[in-house]
């Protein structure tokens, strides 16, 4: 067994300074593939948290049985992290502070379980992220996934691949005409033209109150109290109609 083997194995056993040691040797992998995310309208050190928490999934689910080099695992684990932050980010739009704490919460989150050993409590999170329990409830409910056919599938070699890049494949690729004889080629066109569509389907599916209410939140940026004022209702109640709005979303888009 190899150095970075045995670490692994010591690590998924519940050794912390392994895992440290683990997460240490490989962070310059993580500063690696952030650097293919330059120029995305995000904080590069944000990112690399985001890539780091990819970094420790990796860890933990690395089968020491495959014959399968632990850096060819963890570099789609550690990409995907970033992918899915960006696209489900991308999807409904939420003030900076809120994706900030969202961030904050999500990396607290993820280091806890590590250190525990379990689901940390609310308070715990409260305490590691200098958060107020109130600030990461309202995180954790604009962060709602709205997930789509951007699930992640892993492959056999521990690479990762999307449903819809499964769909596309099987179509012979992807060519929409808009009017001009152009077609749009390629993942980033794709991914805005998939993410519209699909955008626009869950609003259209909404009453008109709660669609108003989404984009005053998300798109205007402003806040439940401000909401409720305009809607004559209490800010609890803004609170309520927008994550029962949230979670049918994403039902939807399930």
């Amino acid at each position: 067994m190899d150095e970075v083997s045995v670490l692994i194995a010591r690590s998924q056993e519940g050794d912390k300074e392994a895992r440290e040691v683990l997460i240490e040797k490989n962070l310059g992998l993580v500063h690696h593939i952030v650097k293919r995310f330059i120029g995305r309208g995000y904080d590069l050190e944000d990112l690399f948290q985001i890539g780091t928490i990819g970094l420790m999934k990796a860890i933990d689910k690395f089968d020491l049985t495959v014959g399968v080099k632990f850096s060819t695992y963890a570099v789609p684990m550690i990409s995907g992290e970033i992918k899915r932050f960006l696209r489900d980010d991308g999807l409904v739009k939420v003030s900076r502070t809120i994706k900030e704490n969202g961030m904050k919460v999500r990396v607290s989150r993820q280091q806890l379980q590590a250190k525990l050993k379990r689901e940390p409590t609310l308070s715990e999170i409260a305490a590691h992220s200098a958060l107020t329990e109130e600030e990461i409830v309202l995180a954790m409910e604009a962060a709602v996934e709205v997930e789509s056919i951007y699930s992640a599938v892993y492959q056999e070699d521990g690479s990762e691949t999307y449903l819809v890049d499964k769909v596309v494949a099987s179509d012979g690729g992807v060519g929409v005409n808009f009017g001009q004889g152009t077609a749009l080629h390629g993942d980033s066109e794709k991914d805005k033209l998939l993410d519209h569509m699909l955008l626009k389907q869950l609003l259209d599916g909404l009453e008109a109150r709660e669609r108003e209410l989404i984009s005053m939140r998300y798109f205007q940026n402003k806040t439940q109290v401000e909401i409720a004022g305009i809607l004559g209702v209490s800010q609890v109640q803004v609170s309520r109609m927008e994550k029962k709005i949230l979670l049918r979303m994403r039902e939807r888009a399930g």
